[in-house]
């Protein structure tokens, strides 16, 4: 066979392997699963933290939440097992349903907890009991005995064992908890100290009441601004696309204006210096204050240079970042049509919040059956019986606290990979009549069918840096006021630094993702392309990000301000100034939440668009075969970069063309003309 004919044939079948593997960069029909062995070790670990439920569940820890049991070790409502080496333990309780503590007012801030002894009985003080006649007469009516089981109820007057045994009069009435059985004080006011140590801006008790008296009457109020704060973000939403351009420039001028203001402020202060400052060293005696007025002029000098030099490159920026701005306007008005085509997307904020709800609230429980879990220990200081965990077993909690973080940051990166398989979808369709029905369920069941794995890998990488910064926060609080300063300067840089790094992990897995809605690759060929992408317009992200992030803050402290606004005009018929603040705070604080979580979403679209928009100037070029997938907003800009760029070449053929015509017209020398 002829040799040039075998390697013909063979680099042919190498032009059409890398023309199979070429990705093209758009949606494909055909999707394989992504980053399966993590989306099984997720599984796994998902497994694990069912297990531990089940654990505390089969050794009674949940039993003993719910329930509640004495300090002897004995489960409330029910028939106990003797306890080794403590007594009174394996009683049978089943008429005794409700836990009641001797001294419910002694409360344990540092560890939150009540440290009075517990008793299981059958029936709470519906009334206060004023003297141990009074406790004997309860137990001997109702069958009730609110002292030690040792002691019997006709005898609590006489006994000498009262003062330690039974409660501490005088016995405030309780009435029990719903589902938790605890016999708790109909007054709270016993609680006031512990109140005072959680709110601690609060110093005196009557403030307190009337801040918590004054959102009691306003709650409809609260209410009612909350579903405003609501309503207004909705808006915001959609309306941020015809106001954009108005903020950007708005923001783009007083940044320009202030640097300048700042600036010959600087420099008139200086020259005031010179002015006048050398004719008041004369008249100065002191040596000291002559060395502290020369130090202020260089100072002075030193600021007005320095803020001469900001502002130099503030305008250079700006000047050469204009067009840059005009993207960031431009994607925010086809980021406002998206949420028009697609209003599914306003529902992705209260989805991951129900979805984090409900997780949060599953592993709370978790965690306080793991508090009631474990083998009993007896309380050296109190002499009580508490259930610990010991041994391996304790490494169950830190499982626990891991798996709050990881499964967290799941749900929060199935959210962006929704909205970004949505965004995708949306950009890459010419026709938007032509768009599926729900292009939000349609990405929902890509993520489930495909993509799980690829989530859980992201949201695991942020889990890695997440938990040490999370350790150093909290060594950082526990030595306080204990460690030198280059200690805590050392724990401030890390977490710092720590904290930039889960930012930016955070911006490139969510890049990554749309990435992956695209392409359908793995998460780390994903992000590689995306990283690419992104260093390749690094200046219009900059842009972006900055002019972007700044514009949206803006709309957040709208939001909160006119939330705010209406809060103190319907709470002005309230005389009581002090009983305003409460119900504000909490109105301004709702908001913000609000408004961040729904221009959380904006600024994930604008991020996806950007993304598809990078994506498409580099692989088409308008040409026939080679059509632009990009909205018309984007493509007026695109045009106009293309004049821009025309006039440019133009401009230097110009000036190339002057420097050519003038070097041929160049004279001779001197020596060469002809005689």
């Amino acid at each position: 066979m002829d040799p040039k004919r075998l390697s013909s044939s063979s680099q042919q079948q190498v032009r059409l392997r890398q023309k199979r593997t070429k990705r093209e960069w758009r949606p494909l029909e055909d999707r394989s699963c992504t980053d399966l062995p993590w989306f099984l070790l997720f599984t796994v670990f998902c497994v694990g933290m069912g297990s531990i439920c089940g654990f505390t569940i089969v050794t009674g820890g949940a039993a003993r939440l719910v329930f509640g049991y004495d300090s002897y070790g004995n489960t409330c409502g029910q028939r106990n097992e003797q306890i080794e080496g403590v007594r009174l333990s394996g009683l049978d309780h089943t008429d005794r349903k409700f836990v009641f503590f001797l001294d419910p007012c002694n409360v344990d801030i540092v560890q939150r907890k009540i440290k009075s002894m517990a008793l299981c009985v059958s029936l709470c003080p519906t009334e206060e009991l004023k003297t141990y006649q009074d406790l004997k007469r309860f137990a001997m009516i109702n069958g009730s005995e609110l002292c030690s089981y040792e002691l019997a109820g006709h005898k609590y007057p006489g006994l000498p064992e009262r003062f330690t045994k039974c409660p501490k009069l005088p016995v405030p009435p309780s009435k029990p908890l719903p589902v938790f059985n605890r016999c708790t004080p109909v007054d709270i006011s016993c609680y006031a100290r512990f109140a005072e140590a959680v709110v601690t801006f609060v110093g005196d008790n009557s403030v307190l009441h009337r801040l918590i008296a004054g959102v009691a009457a306003s709650k409809e109020i609260i209410i009612g601004l909350c579903v405003l704060a609501l309503f207004l973000s909705m808006i915001l939403m959609v309306i941020i696309r015809y106001i954009s351009a108005v903020l950007v420039w708005i923001l783009t001028s007083l940044v320009v204006l202030g640097s300048l203001a700042g600036t010959s402020v600087l420099w008139w202060l200086y020259i005031d210096y010179r002015l006048y400052g050398n004719d008041t060293k004369v008249l100065k005696e002191a040596k000291e204050e002559v060395e502290v007025t020369r130090d202020s002029g260089q100072a002075l000098l030193v600021y007005a240079v320095a803020a001469t030099v900001f502002t130099i490159i503030l305008l250079l920026l700006m000047l050469f970042m204009r067009k840059r701005v005009a993207l960031t306007i431009a994607l925010f008005h086809v980021a406002g049509k998206v949420f028009i085509h697609l209003p599914l997307l306003t529902l992705q904020p209260f989805v991951t919040f129900f979805a984090l709800l409900l997780f949060w609230i599953y592993w709370i429980l978790v965690l306080l059956f793991l508090g009631t879990t474990g083998n009993p220990v007896q309380n050296e200081e109190t002499g009580l019986t508490e259930f610990r965990l010991t041994g391996p077993l304790q490494y169950l909690t830190w499982y626990h606290a891991v798996g709050l973080v990881w499964i967290s940051e799941f749900i929060l990166a199935c959210q962006q990979m929704t909205v970004a398989g949505a965004v995708v979808t949306y950009y890459f369709t010419r026709d938007k009549n032509r768009l599926p029905v729900t292009p939000i369920l349609s990405s929902v069941l890509r993520l489930v069918r495909y993509h799980l794995g690829t989530v859980a890998k992201g949201s695991f990488i942020i889990t890695l840096v997440k938990i040490p910064r999370l350790i150093l926060m909290y060594i950082h609080n526990q030595l306080k006021g204990k460690e030198n300063a280059c200690a805590r300067c050392m724990l401030k840089t890390c977490i710092c630094c720590l904290w930039c790094l889960e930012k930016c992990l955070n911006y490139l897995n969510q890049n990554a993702y749309a990435a992956t809605a695209i392409n359908s690759t793995s998460f780390c060929t994903s992000a590689r392309d995306a990283f690419v992408i992104l260093v390749e317009n690094a200046l219009r992200v900059a842009t972006i990000n900055a002019i972007g992030d700044f514009v949206l803050f803006l709309g957040k402290i709208l939001i909160v301000t006119t939330t705010a606004f209406a809060g103190v005009l319907l709470l002005n018929y309230q005389r009581d100034y002090a009983e305003w603040l409460l119900p504000l705070i909490i109105v301004c604080l709702f908001s913000f939440l609000v408004a961040h979580c729904f221009l959380s979403i904006f600024e994930i679209v604008v991020d996806v668009l950007f993304l598809c928009f990078a994506i498409d100037t580099k692989y088409n070029d308008g040409t026939p075969g080679k059509e632009f997938f990009m909205d018309k907003a984007l493509m007026e800009f695109v045009e106009s970069s293309r004049r821009l760029e025309r006039a440019v070449e133009r401009g230097r053929s110009r000036v190339k063309e002057v420097v050519s015509e003038g070097a041929e017209m160049k004279p001779m020398a001197p020596g060469t003309s002809s005689a």
